[in-house]
């Protein structure tokens, strides 16, 4: 079952959304390539520490962050990659690394890449790691309010 919080979420303001089912896949473009989807049309969640503020990363599947891109970007003092033991906590529905790029239903801020801003669609892990929910990003953008900006 994908993330009960993120499916009730979705259910309740009404957002059309397609579940996809695949293979389990552990990486983004594994899990890209599984579901038939193009890399760049992939999101994937990358759990970060903002200056100490645990927050979220979401990029295409086919891109890193720059970190020290980043940072700039959003005149950050320090920006770190997230341990596994420092964030499975907070994500209790979910399987670890298949966090949804929702933020909001976890109390974090969320930056998306601007590169997935221009696509029609966004598709991303649903809390598990052989299902993916797609849907439109104008949807996705108005339900987490992300801020969009360069990660890579």
């Amino acid at each position: 079952m994908p993330s009960r919080k993120l499916k009730e979420f979705l259910d309740s303001e009404g957002i059309k959304y397609v579940k996809i089912t695949h293979s389990p896949a552990y990486t983004a473009q594994e899990i890209a390539a599984s579901a038939h989807i193009k890399g760049k049309e992939f999101a994937k969640t990358i759990i970060v520490f903002v200056d100490g503020t645990m927050s979220m990363a979401v990029l295409p599947a086919h891109l890193t962050v720059d970190f020290d891109y980043f940072r700039k970007s959003i005149a950050a003092k320090r920006i770190e990659l997230a341990a596994e033991s420092e964030f499975k906590d907070n994500f209790p529905d979910c399987e670890i690394g298949a966090m949804p790029p929702f933020g909001n239903l976890y109390g974090l801020k969320v930056y998306v890449d601007q590169s997935l801003s221009k696509n029609e669609d966004i598709s991303f892990n649903a809390g598990l790691h052989c299902e993916i929910f797609k849907l439109s990003f104008k949807d996705f953008e108005k339900l987490v309010e992300p801020e969009i900006v360069k990660l890579s």
